[in-house]
């Protein structure tokens, strides 16, 4: 489980137009995030002076929020500043997990209908000092009832912050006693967890579960891409909780935990044992993706 870093006691918070000091950040109850959980999001890393996938990122943004009909919506580059202004402010160039939030805006009163939304977009700023999320030695997985959206239902490709299906799995396996639960889709093939991508390693060869009812994450995508120019075999397939059980190496994917291995799924130890080092290989490049690309601060 996180825990509080005092290092985040003083922090100051870009909210709509204008930093606020922590204890002051706030939205009005007028504000769609409020009434309905009606915003988009991203999650960004900041790397050694350089924001890692930035562009990647606020193009995701500006695709949800089209998706959702968001209206006077700030541009890249006016985020942009928003971000740098406010990693400035808090002194932060590594080690830095960004949360941005983009809500529809303010109500002129209370009520779903989006034609009530006539002031713009909320653009929020949070940006925390925070390392990777997991242990080093890797998390535990139990399997949810709760399945995660298809299509039919809301498409998992709007990055949005109606979060409601993940936390429940999540409560699910807190009370499993696991780090994180596994959502199935509709059809019971894996999906994700309920915040990370999920990957196997089966004979020397990588496998992740298909975009279908899980957000095709950035990580992820990437952690394809170094598969792909290091001759490394992968593949977007279908994937069922046995070929988990049974899988020579688990691991998750995602920005705030970057690639985490998993020790135990529904209390079946993944062994780990003859491709272990597969996995170590793909986190070393990744790393060194981290290391060597991202837009450079301006301070």
């Amino acid at each position: 489980m996180q825990k509080f870093d005092p290092r985040n006691e003083n922090i100051k918070v870009f909210i709509g137009d204008a930093l606020y000091d922590r204890q002051d950040a706030k939205v009005s109850v007028f504000d769609s995030i409020v009434q309905g959980g009606d915003g988009v999001w991203e999650g960004i890393r900041i790397y050694d002076g350089k924001v890692f996938c930035l562009d990647k990122h606020l193009n995701r943004l500006q695709e949800s929020a089209k998706s959702m009909m968001f209206e006077n919506v700030p541009s890249n580059e006016e985020i942009k500043a928003a971000i740098f202004e406010t990693l400035q402010a808090n002194g932060q160039s590594d080690d830095t997990h960004i949360r941005l939030t983009l809500t529809r805006g303010l109500k002129t009163t209370s009520g779903m209908d989006p034609r009530l939304n006539q002031f713009g977009c909320t653009l929020i700023v949070l940006a925390e000092w925070k390392s990777p999320i997991y242990p080093e030695e890797g998390i535990s997985l139990a399997t949810a009832s709760i399945r995660r959206n298809s299509p039919q239902n809301l498409d998992s490709k709007i990055h949005h912050n109606n979060l409601i299906n993940n936390i429940l799995a999540k409560i699910e396996g807190n009370l499993a006693g696991a780090d994180d639960a596994i959502m199935l889709d509709i059809h019971g093939f894996v999906s994700e967890t309920n915040a990370t991508n999920i990957f196997m390693i089966k004979n020397g060869e990588v496998v992740t579960p298909l975009a279908d009812a899980c957000l095709p994450g950035i990580t992820r995508m990437n952690v394809i891409e170094i598969c792909k120019s290091n001759n490394i075999p992968v593949m977007e397939r279908n994937v069922s909780l046995t070929e988990l059980y049974n899988a020579d190496v688990v691991f998750t994917t995602g920005t705030m935990g970057e690639l985490t291995k998993v020790h135990t799924i529904d209390q079946r130890a993944i062994e780990n044992k003859s491709k272990d080092s597969l996995f170590q290989s793909i986190q070393t490049l990744y790393r060194d993706k981290t290391s060597n690309e991202g837009e450079k601060l301006p301070f």
